[in-house]
């Protein structure tokens, strides 16, 4: 039994990752983070009863980490795969910005992958085998108006597993990144059809990515065959650049 915990379990990219890893790994159990929401992840979870659990996860709390992290090596006496997707925005110029909003985005993005990231190398240290996955943005490296706090918090995602992919290189654990652009999720069904013309006028693809092209990516470098692969930031972006 392969044990994967995907945060943001209740989101669309949360749980295309987590049906990927269901459809095309017959050993994997996936565990879903979830805080609130969870009237998505709880179908999935139904679906694939046995293979496919929730967890109660707040991303920004280390000691909800912890917890979780014990209860899925208590169950399945490993943990083999962190996917850090959970995040939020709240977009806003940086001169009217309140310092409220800039914590906020920096916790649940930035803080929250560091919680994430600390909680899972002790068990995947102790097995000699890890694969994380941290879930970052185009943003960090093309940061758009008003996402100052956004585009920080995830350049520092980046940045941030690209120095931990060195720490545990030798514990045979990979940390990784993937920068997707415009995925067909919950922000995309948000923009209104002006806002989504010119934003499919700015991707040499002219469309918008699928929520299982970006699991795909997650799902390759979670395997075997990525063993080398380490430190990496993957743009998932129709061609943006």
């Amino acid at each position: 039994m392969r044990s994967i915990l995907i945060t943001g379990g209740n989101g669309g990219l949360g749980l295309a990752i987590g049906r990927y890893f269901l459809s095309h790994d017959p050993e994997a159990r996936v565990w879903l983070g979830v805080r609130t929401r969870r009237d998505k992840a709880a179908i999935l979870a139904e679906e694939h009863s046995g293979r496919c659990r929730l967890l109660d996860l707040e991303v920004t709390d280390p000691a909800a980490w912890q917890a979780a992290v014990e209860e899925i090596v208590n169950t399945d006496s490993r943990l083999d795969v962190l996917v850090n997707n959970a995040g939020l925005h709240r977009d806003c110029l940086l001169a009217t910005m309140p310092a409220e909003t800039w914590h906020q985005v920096i916790a649940a993005n930035l803080d929250a992958t560091f919680h994430g990231c600390r909680a899972a190398v002790t068990p995947m240290m102790r097995q000699r085998f890890g694969r994380i996955i941290n879930i970052a943005s185009l943003s960090a490296i093309m940061p758009p108006l008003g996402q100052t706090n956004y585009a920080a918090a995830k350049a520092g995602v980046v940045a941030m597993g690209r120095t931990l992919a060195k720490e545990v290189a030798r514990a045979g654990i990979t940390v990784n990144s993937i920068l997707p652009g415009y995925i067909e999720t919950e922000a995309i069904g948000e923009m209104d059809e002006e806002a989504r013309k010119a934003a499919q006028r700015g991707i040499p693809m002219r469309r918008f990515g699928k929520p299982a092209e970006v699991a795909a990516a997650v799902y390759f470098l979670a395997s075997d065959d990525a063993a080398y692969i380490t430190g990496a930031a993957l743009k998932i972006d129709g061609g943006i650049y």
